[in-house]
């Protein structure tokens, strides 16, 4: 591959990750890309740099435009890892006359690398550098998702480098959203937020309101993952503001884990409810069966948030365990919802689920069903019921 000039003298100079699989517990089946950018003025910079193991990518990237020993400044709009992982080696090649970074950013770097002798430069919201031609505003974007990430944005070029937000995991040889399926894309940025994002979206919200009063022009969104946004920008900034207020469909989520299949029965009775009422946008996910982060992009913008487990060890199934303490961590809001289980002899689970649904708020539709052992034909019509039940709640 080779840099991709997205603006006149504005490059994506980034690398892709193809066999990437999993990002700290968050599945991503088709990898992700690490992307910088990297502008040429009277003073040439480059925005962020990329993981460790990446640097011949980055370099290679570089070549095409510039030599490296050229660049005069970086910017580092977020550190994890991902992003800074090769930039002491770059530091040491490039030997920048200036690090820009937020406040926060100073703190993370000097704690993540503990180089006193670097030549950072703090910038708040609000402050600009000149680059010749052009210039860079900084607005800081803290806990989207680090304390120290911000936002560069180039007014000449109405382009905004955005850092972590607006990003999806998945490695293309494509750079721009235009060129590969729009359906896909949002379902990746759409897994993005839900795993990342969400807990945050409080801040989001305040976030795009600030840029719209600041009346900032964008024409082009380049996150640090992913597909760069160039034909239609606004159509994920619109996508935002839907999640960031965790808006929902008419849709319902039955999430379960089954030992010998009774609790699954249960799951499928629950699911006939919800169809008599005409709810039939309904995704049907076996703990063990789908990823924890598959599960909460289909949780995303669902109201109905309903979960079943059978009982082991007067407890839930560990699977169950896994995705709904990772589902807490993530804090969706604006739910209604209900347990379901099968038990043997203790049956316990339900009041468990039923306890973490109300650690998330979720606003409880009846007490929830239990069943012991095998269910009957007559035992499943309570499942339906409380299908019907959570369908009629919902409106």
């Amino acid at each position: 591959m080779k840099a991709v000039e997205i603006k006149p003298d504005v490059f994506w100079v980034g690398a892709v990750d193809w066999n990437n699989r999993d990002f700290h517990g968050y599945s991503i089946k088709k990898g992700t890309t690490y992307n910088a950018y990297l502008v040429r003025d009277e003073k040439t910079v480059l925005f962020d740099t990329v993981r460790q193991g990446f640097k011949s990518d980055l370099l290679h990237h570089l070549h095409h435009v510039v030599e490296p020993e050229k660049i005069d400044y970086l910017v580092v709009n977020h550190v994890e890892l991902d992003h800074s992982g090769c930039l002491p080696e770059m530091i040491e090649l490039i030997k920048p006359e200036k690090i820009f970074c937020s406040p926060m950013g100073q703190k993370a770097l000097l704690e993540h690398f503990h180089r006193p002798d670097w030549p950072l430069v703090v910038v708040k919201s609000g402050e600009s550098i000149s680059l010749g031609k052009r210039t860079v505003r900084f607005l800081e974007t803290r806990m989207l998702h680090w304390p120290d990430s911000m936002f560069s944005y180039l007014p000449e070029d109405k382009l905004l480098i955005s850092s972590d937000a607006f990003g999806q995991h998945w490695a293309t040889s494509q750079r721009f959203d235009d060129e590969v399926d729009g359906g896909e894309l949002m379902a990746h940025a759409a897994k993005y937020y839900a795993n990342i994002l969400l807990p945050f979206s409080p801040l989001v919200d305040k976030l795009l309101a600030q840029v719209q009063a600041e009346g900032l022009e964008i024409e082009m969104i380049a996150p640090d993952h992913g597909l760069i946004w160039r034909s239609n920008p606004g159509a994920i900034v619109e996508a935002y503001q839907r999640w960031c207020r965790q808006e929902s469909a008419a849709k319902a989520v039955i999430i379960y884990d089954t030992m010998w299949h009774s609790t699954e029965k249960m799951a499928k009775a629950v699911e006939s409810g919800l169809l008599a009422e005409g709810i039939n946008n309904i995704s049907l996910l076996h703990a063990r069966r789908n990823h924890r982060s598959d599960i909460m992009a289909e949780v995303l913008n669902a109201r109905a948030l309903i979960i079943g487990s059978a009982t082991l060890n007067n407890n839930i199934m560990p699977a169950m365990a896994d995705v709904l303490t990772y589902m807490k961590g993530l804090r969706p809001k604006n739910k209604l919802g209900a347990a379901f289980g099968s038990y043997g002899w203790s049956g316990e689970a339900v009041k468990h689920l039923n306890g973490y649904l109300e650690e998330m708020g979720v606003e409880l539709v009846g007490e929830g069903v239990r069943i012991k052992n095998v269910p009957t034909h007559e035992a499943l019509a309570d499942c339906v019921e409380l299908g019907r039940a959570i369908a009629r709640a919902m409106g």
